[in-house]
């Protein structure tokens, strides 16, 4: 009996998959809005919460998070939300990477597609 009741209490301490996406993806992130590498830093903070439905809330650049929606497929844990500055919206999306997101971000009001990165202050490199 003790051989099964083991396994068995692995199973209910052990994350689920809404658990994971949720660690994965909330909290505060430092992200990186620099055009080219070589450029001065330009920092904005973001901060996402993950419910375990998958709905994304919190904030980037300024910009309450209107509407969002996280997912996890072929490995990767993603998120996509939408921002406005008052003009037009913002369209961001990111996978999370070896501890770091890799994201985009489209304004069709201002014709632009702007790759950067994410990473945890508390984890910076």
């Amino acid at each position: 009996m003790k051989g099964v009741l083991l396994p068995l209490a692995m199973l209910l301490v052990a994350a689920t998959p809404a658990e994971e996406r949720s660690h994965a993806l909330s909290g505060e992130w430092t992200v990186d809005l620099r055009v080219n590498l070589d450029d001065e830093p330009y920092n904005q903070p973001m901060i996402l919460a993950v419910d375990p439905e998958g709905n994304v809330a919190g904030s980037f650049y300024n910009s309450e998070i209107l509407a969002g929606r996280a997912g996890t497929a072929q490995g990767r844990t993603c998120v996509a939300f939408r921002t406005t500055d008052g003009i037009g919206f913002y369209y961001t999306s990111a996978c999370v990477l070896d501890g770091k997101m890799v994201w985009q971000t489209w304004s069709e009001g201002r014709n632009f597609v702007l790759p950067w990165t994410a990473t945890r202050p508390d984890l910076k490199d």
